[in-house]
C-alpha cells in the first residue's frame, strides 16, 4: 500500500473511492462539495439526507455512485464540530475511511484542513494504517479479508511526503507493540524480548546490553526484588539495555522502563477464575512500547541520546516461586516484604529504575500495566501520570495531546505511603485498596533518588476488546506515539 500527497482537486480525482469530509452540523455543500454533488447528479445531498449524516466523529456514509463519473464509490467521513477539532480528529477519520475503502484497490481522501499541514498528512497516515492492521499470524485460515487497498492519495496536501514517511514510521513502532502484546507467552518469552531487541540493534544501529542472571546478582547490592518474580519460572531473566545515540552531540539523555512481564499468573496470589489470567500475555505492554518506541526513533533519528529498559521475565508458580512473606532486597539495600506475590510488575521495575538512575538521564520514564485499580479509576481509555517533576509530567501531556493517547495526572500522595510500611521490612509491595494506584507509584518513587521521573500506568489503554478508533481489538500499542514525541521535544 502506497500513501502518496496530491495537490488534484477532488472534482478532478479518479479511482475507485472518494472520501470528503465534513464538520458537525456543517454539511451544506458549498464550494468544490456543491460543484462534486452537480457533477454526481445530486448524490452527495442524497446521501446526507438519506443517511442523515452529520458529520460526527468518525461516522461515515456509503454511496455506489458508478464508474462513468471516474469514481464507484463516495464515503463522506465526520470530522465532529469544528470548534472541537484536533490533529487526532484527522487521525480517526483516517481509520474510519480506511475501514469503510478497505476492499477497494484506490482511494482519494479530501478533508478540510485547518491546522500543519505536515501534522495533517502524518496522523492520516497514522489512522489509515492502524486501522488496517491485522494480525492473523496465528490463523491457520483468518476470517478476514485481506485489504486490498493498493494506492492512497490525500488531496490538498502536496508537499508532504516527509509527513507520510514519518507518519509509516511510527506505525511501525506502534504495529511493532501491537504484535508484542498480542502475541502468547508461549511464543513472546523473556528469551524471545531479547532476541527482539538483538534484531533492532542490528538493524537500526543500536548498542544492546543483555545483563543474565548473575550480572543480575552482581549489580550494586543484587537485583533481589527483580530475580525474585522470576525464580520460578524455567525461563531464564533477561535484563535488556538498548541505546540510541545521535551521530552528533546529544541534547539530552532520557531513558524509557517498560514493565515486561511475559505471562503473569500472579504467583502463589494465583489468579483465579475471573481474574482475566488468560490475557496475561498482555502484562508485558510497557516493554512492547518500550521497543516499539525504540524502532520509530532508531529510524527518525532525533538529536536526543535514549535508553531502552526492558527487565524481561515471567511470574511463575513453582517449587521455587517466592512466598507471600518474603523479604527480597532490591539492588539498592531497601529491603521489601511481598504481601502479595501478584503485585510483581513494580518489584521488577524498583530494581530497573535503581539501574537506570545509575545511567546519569536527564529524565526517566517507566510505563507498566501496573494496577488494575488504575482502570476503575480512570477507565479503559486513559493512562495515570505520577510524575515527581512538573516540566517533565507536561512534557508527557503535551506529546500524548499530539498522539491522540489520553492521560491524566494523579497525586503522589506521601501520606499514602503510610500504607507500605511493614514492621520487618522497609517496606510492603502492597498497600491497602483503597488509592491502589497511588500506593503503587509510591513504591516506585522509592527507588528514585534524584533525577526527574515520571510513572505511566497504562493498564487500561493496552488493550482493546473490540474496534474502536484507530485500534483493532487486542494490543493497541498504546504509549509509542507518546513516547516518540516526547524523545523529539
Amino acid at each position: 500500500m502506497q500513501i502518496t500527497a496530491k495537490d488534484t482537486s477532488l472534482l478532478n480525482w479518479t479511482g475507485n473511492s472518494l472520501a470528503v469530509g465534513f464538520f458537525e452540523d456543517a454539511t451544506e455543500l458549498t464550494g468544490d462539495l456543491a460543484a462534486l454533488n452537480e457533477k454526481l447528479s445530486g448524490i452527495v445531498q442524497e446521501l446526507i439526507t438519506d443517511e442523515e449524516f452529520k458529520g460526527k466523529s468518525g461516522t461515515t456514509a456509503i454511496a455506489r455512485v458508478g464508474s462513468q463519473n471516474g469514481i464507484r464509490k463516495l464515503i463522506l467521513v465526520g470530522l465532529g464540530k469544528q470548534e472541537d477539532l484536533k490533529l487526532d480528529s484527522y487521525r480517526r477519520a483516517g481509520a474510519a475511511i480506511a475501514r469503510a475503502a478497505k476492499q477497494d484497490s484506490s482511494l482519494g481522501v479530501s478533508l478540510p484542513l485547518e491546522g500543519a499541514a505536515n501534522e495533517i498528512a502524518q496522523a492520516l497516515t497514522e489512522g489509515i494504517q492502524l486501522a488496517l492492521h491485522q494480525d492473523n499470524r496465528f490463523k491457520s485460515e483468518p476470517e478476514d479479508k485481506a485489504p486490498k487497498l493498493e494506492s492512497i492519495e490525500l488531496l490538498g496536501l502536496a508537499g508532504q511526503d516527509a509527513a507520510i514517511s514519518k507518519g509509516e514510521i511510527m506505525v511501525s513502532g506502534v504495529i511493532l507493540a501491537r504484535e508484542l502484546v498480542n502475541a502468547p507467552a508461549n511464543e513472546v518469552t523473556p528469551i524471545s524480548m531479547a532476541a527482539t531487541a538483538q534484531e533492532l540493534a542490528s538493524e537500526y544501529g543500536l548498542e544492546l546490553t543483555i545483563l543474565e542472571q548473575a550480572d543480575c546478582e552482581n549489580f550494586e547490592q543484587g537485583m533481589g526484588a527483580y530475580l525474585g518474580v522470576g525464580q520460578a519460572s524455567d525461563i531464564p531473566p533477561k535484563f535488556i539495555h538498548m541505546i540510541y545515540k545521535p551521530e552528533g552531540t546529544a541534547k539530552r539523555k532520557l531513558a524509557i522502563v517498560g514493565k515486561s512481564l511475559t505471562f503473569d499468573c500472579g504467583g502463589l496470589n494465583l489468579k483465579v477464575g475471573g481474574s482475566g489470567i488468560e490475557t496475561m500475555k498482555m502484562d508485558m505492554g510497557g516493554g512492547a512500547a518500550t521497543l516499539g518506541a525504540a524502532k520509530a526513533i532508531a529510524q527518525l533519528k532525533p538529536d536526543v541520546e535514549v535508553h531502552f529498559i526492558c527487565a524481561a521475565t515471567e511470574n511463575m508458580i513453582s517449587g521455587k516461586a517466592m512466598h507471600p512473606g518474603d523479604i527480597l532486597k532490591a539492588s539498592n539495600g531497601k529491603t521489601i516484604e511481598v504481601n502479595n506475590t501478584d503485585a510483581e510488575g513494580r518489584l521488577t521495575l524498583a530494581d530497573a529504575l535503581v539501574y537506570t538512575e545509575t545511567l546519569e538521564v536527564d529524565a526517566i520514564v517507566d510505563l507498566a500495566t501496573l494496577t488494575g485499580a488504575c482502570v476503575v479509576a480512570l477507565g479503559n481509555d486513559i493512562s495515570g501520570l505520577w510524575s515527581t517533576d512538573e516540566a517533565l509530567a507536561a512534557e508527557l501531556k503535551a506529546a500524548a495531546e499530539n498522539a491522540g493517547e489520553k492521560f491524566w495526572q494523579m497525586p503522589l500522595e506521601d501520606k499514602y505511603f503510610e500504607g507500605l510500611k511493614s514492621q520487618i521490612a522497609d517496606m510492603k509491595n502492597t498497600g491497602p485498596r483503597p488509592g491502589g494506584s497511588i500506593t503503587a507509584a509510591l513504591f516506585l518513587k522509592q527507588f528514585i533518588k534524584e533525577t526527574p521521573w515520571a510513572h505511566l500506568d497504562i493498564a487500561g489503554p493496552v488493550w482493546s476488546d473490540k474496534p474502536s478508533g484507530i485500534n483493532n481489538s487486542g494490543g493497541t500499542g498504546f504509549p509509542v506515539r507518546t513516547l516518540v514525541n516526547w524523545v523529539f521535544q
